[in-house]
């Protein structure tokens, strides 16, 4: 029987004759030295292919050193080349978007380790030569010293600067001494990378134009020693000593050098880096018996040993037949503690162990885990009691080609289960088949992977569904087979900042709980609730027959959440939620389903909040609100790429002795995606609800102002020019800035910009207006009230706004001519707005009636198709010809 303990009998002792002993020793002894020869020729072969590998290793570990220092120039390159398209995208860049710019990046390695600064070298034209001043640099502490350095003072870096001017590629300067390291004894710690800044329009072609076209250059200055430390392994195999040169001018300099052992042997291996016009030189030397120094006394020691064996094996051939009887019983003994110590090995084996007969399952072995960890009822139990018979059977065939394992619960000593990875094979014993079972315990492992999966399927606050589950399970049933008949309820808390605001998040969060708890219980159990973000929720109503009970389940969670009370810090809160209602068979993809549920949720808000609003294909307002935000993500790729366009339109002096040249008002359009050019009015209603007009204002101002002597054919002759600010635009503390920002820039006189702000968006939000009308006639421009009379506000606005210009809604204007209270009412407000020192202008002037009647009622300037129609400024002529 296997395992069995009893000793095992002794084998007599053989006594061999003298003779055949003799013979029995020489053929061993022969065997012997023929298995030392050919001992020493592998070792000798494995000595050579050793010393051959170990070359390779470090040829190889030298190559990975030098591809790392190339690896970590390229990181250089890209950074300075990330602040490059800075200067690219942008007009003009001050030293705060630099600054900013430069923090953006900190994270990079490169600029931790061994970037000294950042430094933009402005090219200023003077009679004695060009002269490369440092004006902007980053970081500010600890590079002091480079304000206003003149690059031109520095010739390797002069040189560097020149020769990225004239190839418009990055360009590495000889080592030298930083102007920030000091007067130390390192005197070439450092080098600089440039990249040149070439003035806006097309980029220059020719070595020559590249020289005009440069307004300044980009340099990145770096630590040497740093930058290639950082590439250095920590502990390297191959290595003896590793230095670096600069190998450029055929005069290698030193750069580096590092040892890393006390003693080198063998040839040294070097690889040349190209880059940024200059090479270096990586050199290594081997360490001595770096690699496969003992693999050759292994295969001496183990050919001498398998020559002993082969010695004996050949003495035991030879032997009697009472030697092989003798031999035989010695391998019984073997064998025997073999057994032995697979029993202890076993027993000491952290996982289970059971040994099965096949025949009839009977247990005959447990090792001292399965003992300890299983239950005491399956000591005289088959193995079919603790694994199921199938599964057995199963796992043993499949594990005869590859082994197979299965995740199954076990019982415990304590009787309570436990999850065990199990693997089953056929093995014999003694000509007996058997099972043999081994199982790990992977309770704690399988509890870890089901509390992970949680995590990423639930909200860490509410314990509900996350949003990537949420979709997961509305996609399943939207896919091809699954069952559409259900409907999806998109809910947004109204009011929910208010709450935040006056209690603070805390409240906020705990609201948000308290309410998951509220609709999961009034859901039934086969819905699905998650929380989609922020305070919106999402429902997923199945098995829903029709939009009524759809619509009825949705009015009740309504309800529910009215009537909820919340109570934080002795202040009581209702709450109430506008849900949009959706059913699965009316949309074709996930994506279209959020976008059909996401409208009707916006119109339930626009109609009040608090209700409940089902989409349906015919409905206009939910076609209006799916179009606008198609057109929001139309508006946001043309401003991306570049496909808003500016006409303009000329007033015409109606009284004599007016300023002397051109006065235009900028009109804003669009170029579709199919070249076709779009009116405002189908955009512009889109990106006031989207929030987009202050974006659509700054690149306004930002492409007015830079080009403020190319808007109008007469250049610098054009006498003002009229921009439109939105509502949104009104709190834009930053767009202030920028306007003054760039009025300093570009040295433009602020007499010559009129702001114009409609009367409905001054009057909706008065002190923003005032504040920002104050500031723009403080900088010293001009401003204007758009569309005065079509929110029929009282005159007396006029008194409290400082405004320099009046323009009459063209609603007046057009009827002017067959209307005496439209005449009326132009006579008054362009006598108050003289009175108040305004210039007023009249829009929609459409006829040569209209020009003479409203120059004799003292308006002062007409604009409409009656004069000039808008034209496309000229700067973008001049880009599409």
């Amino acid at each position: 029987m296997p395992f069995d303990n009893r000793d095992p009998p002794r084998s007599p002792e053989v006594d061999l004759p003298a003779g055949r002993r003799l013979s029995a020793w020489g053929s061993a002894l022969v065997a012997f030295l023929l298995g030392l020869a050919l001992t020493g020729w592998l070792a000798r072969a494995e000595m050579h292919r050793a010393e051959g590998e170990a070359r390779r290793e470090f040829q190889l570990e030298t190559a990975r050193v030098a591809d790392a220092i190339g690896s970590q120039l390229a990181q250089c390159e890209h950074l300075i080349r990330a602040f490059q398209s800075i200067f690219l995208a942008s007009e003009s860049v001050t030293q705060d978007e630099y600054t900013r710019a430069y923090e953006n990046m900190e994270s990079n390695a490169v600029v931790r380790i061994s970037l000294q600064a950042l430094a933009y070298a402005e090219r200023r034209r003077l009679p004695d030569g060009d002269r490369y001043i440092t004006t902007i640099f980053a970081p500010r502490q600890g590079n002091e010293v480079i304000q206003g350095l003149d690059v031109t003072a520095q010739p390797m870096n002069l040189q560097a600067l020149l020769r990225s001017r004239d190839t418009d590629q990055v360009a590495m300067s000889e080592p030298f001494r930083l102007r920030q390291t000091g007067r130390g004894k390192h005197a070439g710690d450092g080098f600089i990378l440039r990249l040149p800044v070439y003035a806006k329009g097309l980029m220059p072609q020719t070595q020559a134009a590249r020289a005009e076209a440069i307004v300044g250059s980009l340099g990145a200055s770096f630590r040497i020693a740093d930058l290639i430390e950082s590439t250095m392994p920590a502990a390297p195999v191959q290595l003896a000593d590793l230095r670096v040169e600069d190998d450029t001018s055929g005069m290698s300099r030193p750069l580096y050098a590092r040892a890393f052992a006390i003693r080198a042997e063998g040839e040294p291996y070097e690889v040349r880096l190209h880059f940024g016009g200059r090479t270096w030189r990586v050199v290594a030397h081997p360490r001595q018996n770096a690699a496969g120094s003992g693999s050759w006394r292994i295969v001496l020691w183990v050919g001498m040993l398998v020559s002993a064996l082969l010695a004996a094996l050949t003495w035991s051939l030879v032997s009697t037949r009472e030697r092989a009887i003798a031999l035989g019983t010695s391998m019984a003994r073997r064998f025997q503690a073999s057994e032995e110590r697979f029993r202890r090995l076993n027993e000491l084996l952290p996982c289970l162990v059971l040994l099965a007969r096949r025949d009839d399952g009977a247990i005959v072995y447990r090792n001292a885990v399965a003992r300890r960890r299983l239950s005491t009822r399956f000591e005289s139990a088959r193995l079919q009691d603790v694994v199921d018979a199938s599964l057995i059977e199963r796992l043993a065939v499949s594990g005869e080609e590859a082994p197979q394992s299965s995740d199954v619960q076990l019982e415990g000593i304590d009787g309570a289960p436990f999850w065990a990875s199990l693997w089953i094979s056929v093995v014999e014993i003694d000509g007996i088949p058997m099972w043999l079972l081994v199982a790990s315990d992977i309770s704690e492992q399988r509890q870890l992977t089901e509390r992970l999966s949680y995590q990423a399927s639930h909200d860490s606050l509410t314990k509900l569904y996350n949003r990537r589950e949420f979709e997961a399970r509305t996609q399943a049933l939207l896919a091809p087979g699954g069952n559409r008949n259900g409907a999806l309820l998109f809910i947004d808390l109204d009011q929910f900042k208010l709450i935040n605001d006056t209690s603070g998040h805390c409240a906020g969060d705990e609201l948000l709980v308290q309410l998951a708890a509220v609709m999961r219980d009034k859901l039934r159990p086969g819905d699905v609730l998650g929380r989609l973000g922020g305070d919106e929720f999402g429902v997923l109503l199945r098995g829903v027959p029709s939009t009524e009970a759809a619509t009825q389940a949705a009015e009740r969670l309504r309800r529910n959440i009215e009537e909820f009370s919340f109570s934080w810090e002795q202040r009581t809160y209702t709450i109430s939620a506008s849900i949009g209602v959706v059913m699965l068979a009316h949309a074709a993809s996930l994506k279209q389903l959020f976008a059909h549920a996401d409208a009707a949720c916006y119109l339930a808000k626009e109609a009040g909040r608090n209700r409940v609003h089902l989409y349906a294909e015919d409905d206009a307002a939910i076609s209006s609100r799916l179009g606008e935000m198609e057109w929001a993500n139309r508006i946001r790729d043309a401003i991306r790429d570049g496909r808003l366009l500016l006409d303009y339109q000329q007033l015409h002096p109606l009284q004599p002795g007016a300023a002397a040249g051109a006065h235009i008002e900028l009109l804003l359009r669009l170029r579709g995606e199919d070249g076709v050019e779009v009116l405002p009015g189908a955009f512009l209603p889109a990106a006031e609800r989207y929030g987009l007009m202050p974006l659509i204002d700054r690149w306004v101002v930002e492409n007015a102002l830079g080009n403020l002597d190319r808007l109008h054919p007469d250049g610098r002759g054009l006498a003002t020019c009229a921009i439109n600010l939105s509502g949104g635009s009104l709190e834009d503390d930053e767009l202030f800035d920028r306007i003054e920002a760039l009025v300093g820039l570009y040295g433009i006189d602020p007499g010559r910009l009129v702001f114009e702000i409609t009367e409905t968006v001054a009057v909706r939000n008065f002190e923003a207006s005032s504040a920002l009308i104050a500031r723009l006639r403080a900088l010293g421009c001009r401003v204007a009230l758009d569309d005065f009379g079509a929110g029929m506000s009282s005159f007396g606005y006029l008194k409290n706004l400082a405004l320099d210009m009046l323009k009459i809604d063209g609603s007046f204007v057009q009827n002017m001519a067959s209307d005496r209270m439209s005449q009326s009412i132009i006579r008054a407000v362009t006598e108050i707005g003289h009175q108040q020192g305004m210039a007023v202008i009249a829009e929609w002037v459409s006829s040569q009636e209209m020009l003479d009647m409203l120059a004799g009622m003292g308006v002062d300037y007409a604009q409409g198709f009656a004069f000039h129609r808008p034209e496309r400024v000229v700067f973008q002529r001049q880009a599409h010809d």
